[in-house]
Order: structure tokens, then C-alpha cells, then sequence
């Protein structure tokens, strides 16, 4: 099995990293292999344009059996939990569009520059095809944002335009468009590091979310070399 481990920085998979390495899996700087296991790891930079370059660079010339995207979220939804990691199942971007002359936030897919129920979209989103079997991580509904909000008036308009929205990521929206068109096999997994309110690092428990990240992804890699 070949996997594609992909994450916006390196800070935020370290003690995945630092795990694979004491166990003598690296093969090559961001290369680990343990028996028919291959994982190739690729940093991406953090935001939607960096990632939508590196993914189409790497899948134009590389096969893979899984795409899996890991790293931290902050959460709409305050049903979720700081630390709790979570499966994105949709994704949309989020701020591609116009801002009227009344302030109010039209997006693109609305505006029909782009059909939003032509593939790889549908009813404006990006959907994951969930891989064979039960969930096995709270799933939830995500948007992609270039700015983060972080004031009372950006997020009630966040909330407006997209009910839906659990989770709010910088680079999950162009991690599924790449999948879906290159007809990957993919999961987009999350810790929550805060909730967007009104911007308080403070209040942020990234230390927490990052630990029970990596120890979700390393149980799961574990499981697949065992297979």
C-alpha cells in the first residue's frame, strides 16, 4: 500500500514524524517504508494556492493508494470538543467569490462562474467518498478559508452563508478537489486546536491537538502496515 501522508507544516505531524523515525521506518528524508507499507510525506505550505500547487505536482507524476491530509482545525460547531479529531467529509472554499456593495458575500458557484453541481462539485461542495467500512472518527462538514475569521461580524456572516459548516481549515477545499480529480482514494482528518470566535490564542489548546492527532494517525499507519 502506498500512502501520501500531505500536511501544510511539518509542526503539525513532528511527533508522527519523530515516532516513524525511532522506529527505523525512514528510508529517505520523508520517505518511510515498513515491509509492502510505503509512506511518502508531503509538506505543502499552509493555505488553499500553496496546496492546490504541490498536490497537482506530486499526483501528476506519482501513484497513490490513499491520500491522507492531516492537521488542526478550528471548529464552528461547539458540539466539538479542543483536541477531538474528526473526519472532514465536505469542504468548499469558502471565501471565492464577491463581496456586494452592501457587504453581504456572494460565492462564486451563486455567482455561476463556476457550476457548482458540475464535477467535482455538487450543490457547491466537495464530497469525499468515504473509504470501505465504518467510520471510525466523528465526521463533519468543513469549509476552506484563505483569512481565518476572527471577529464577531466575519464569523455571524460565516455562519449565514454556510449552515453547514463544522470546521474551518485552510487547506482542506483544495486537498478534495485534488483527490476527486485525480480519482484518489482520500481522507481528511482533523484535531480541533480552537474555536473561531473572536481571535484568543489563549483560549487555543493547539499542544493538546496536535498530541491527539498524531496519536489517531499513528495508530492508524500501524494498522496498515499490520494488514
Amino acid at each position: 500500500m502506498k500512502i501520501l501522508l500531505i500536511a501544510a507544516t511539518a509542526f503539525e505531524i513532528a511527533p508522527l514524524l519523530d515516532f516513524l523515525r525511532s522506529e527505523g521506518w525512514e528510508r529517505e528524508p520523508l520517505h518511510f517504508q515498513k515491509e509492502a507499507l510505503s509512506i511518502e510525506v508531503l509538506i505543502t505550505g499552509v493555505g488553499l494556492p500553496l496546496a492546490a500547487f504541490a498536490l497537482g505536482h506530486r499526483l501528476t507524476t506519482r501513484q497513490y493508494n490513499l491520500l491522507l491530509q492531516a492537521g488542526v482545525a478550528g471548529a464552528i460547531d461547539r458540539q466539538l470538543q479542543l483536541g477531538e479529531v474528526v473526519e472532514v467529509v465536505s469542504d468548499c472554499f469558502a471565501d471565492l467569490g464577491v463581496e456586494e456593495a452592501d457587504g453581504t458575500f456572494t460565492e462564486v458557484t451563486t455567482m455561476g462562474l463556476i457550476d457548482g453541481d458540475s464535477f467535482p462539485f455538487k450543490y457547491g461542495r466537495l464530497w469525499n467518498s468515504p473509504i470501505d467500512g465504518e467510520a471510525f472518527l466523528p465526521r463533519v462538514h468543513g469549509i476552506s478559508v484563505n483569512k481565518v475569521h476572527g471577529t464577531e461580524e466575519s464569523i455571524a456572516a460565516m455562519k449565514a452563508s454556510f449552515p453547514f459548516a463544522q470546521v474551518e481549515s485552510m487547506e482542506g477545499a483544495s486537498f478534495f478537489y485534488a483527490s476527486l480529480q485525480y480519482a484518489r482514494p482520500a481522507l481528511q482528518i482533523r484535531s480541533i486546536s480552537n474555536y473561531v470566535e473572536k481571535r484568543q490564542r489563549d483560549n487555543w489548546k493547539l499542544k493538546e491537538a496536535i498530541t491527539n492527532l498524531n496519536q489517531v494517525l499513528q495508530e492508524m499507519l500501524l494498522s496498515f502496515s499490520e494488514q
